[in-house]
C-alpha cells in the first residue's frame, strides 16, 4: 500500500496534492481558531505530546453539522484526491465492478491513513496550534467518521454523476445548466478539482462533453 501511494502521488500529472490539502487546512483553522493562535507560542514537543495524548472518548466537543456533514465531505475530498492520483481508480465509474470498489477501498484506506495524521500526527491539530492542550477537542470521532462517512459520501457522488447527472445532461442541452449539475451535485469532487487547478465539473471518466479532457 505504501509503494501504491508513493506512485500515485509521484510524477507531474495535474493531480492534486494531499499535502496542498493540509497547508489549505491547517491555514484556515489558524485563521479563524483564536485558541489554537495562542497555543503556537509554546513550547513544541512537550505541547504536542500533551496534545495527543488527550485523545479519548467518542465525542471531541464539535457541532453534529460538523462531525456528521462536514468531516465526511473532508473525508471525500480525501478520497477524491487519492483516486484522481490512481491511475487504475480514475477512470473507473460507480457500478458492481470488482475495479470501481477496490480504488474506492484503496482511497478509504488512505482518507483514514491522511485522518490520524491531520489529527495527532507531526503535522496536525495537536502540533500546530496544540488542539487538546486543555484536555478537550479530541474524540474517536474524527478517525472513524471522517474517512468511513466520507467513502459513503464519496461514492454517493459517484452514483449521482452515473445515474442523475448524466441522464439530465442528454435531457438539458444548456452548458451552463450542464455544468451547474456537474459541480454542484459532485460538491466534494469539485472542490479536489479545485485543488489541482482543475474546473469543478472535470471528469476523468469521461472523454467526451463540455469540460471534460
Amino acid at each position: 500500500m505504501k509503494k501504491r501511494i508513493s506512485r500515485a502521488f509521484s510524477g507531474n500529472r495535474p493531480c492534486s496534492k494531499p499535502d496542498f490539502f493540509l497547508g489549505i487546512q491547517h491555514s484556515f483553522r489558524i485563521a479563524t481558531e483564536r485558541s489554537s493562535r495562542a497555543n503556537l507560542k509554546g513550547p513544541f514537543f512537550p505541547d504536542y505530546f500533551t496534545s495527543a495524548s488527550a485523545l479519548h472518548g467518542w465525542k471531541d466537543g464539535d457541532p453534529y453539522i460538523v462531525n456528521y456533514v462536514g468531516h465526511p465531505m473532508m473525508g471525500a475530498v480525501k478520497g477524491f484526491i487519492y483516486v484522481q492520483n490512481d491511475p487504475r481508480g480514475k477512470g473507473q465509474v460507480f457500478g458492481a465492478s470488482p475495479g470501481y470498489w477496490k480504488s474506492r477501498l484503496r482511497a478509504l484506506a488512505f482518507s483514514a491513513a491522511y485522518s490520524v495524521q491531520f489529527e495527532l500526527g507531526p503535522i496536525s491539530e495537536s502540533s500546530v496550534g496544540n488542539v487538546g492542550l486543555d484536555g478537550k477537542g479530541h474524540g474517536a470521532v474524527d478517525l472513524v467518521v471522517t474517512p468511513v462517512l466520507g467513502l459513503a459520501w464519496q461514492t454517493t457522488e459517484d452514483a449521482m454523476d452515473r445515474l442523475v447527472v448524466e441522464p439530465l445532461e442528454r435531457r438539458f442541452k444548456n452548458r451552463l445548466v450542464r455544468l451547474a449539475l456537474r459541480s454542484g451535485l459532485n460538491p466534494s469532487r469539485s472542490f479536489s478539482n479545485g485543488l489541482r487547478f482543475k474546473v469543478p465539473w472535470y471528469r476523468d471518466t469521461r472523454e467526451h462533453g463540455v469540460g471534460y479532457r
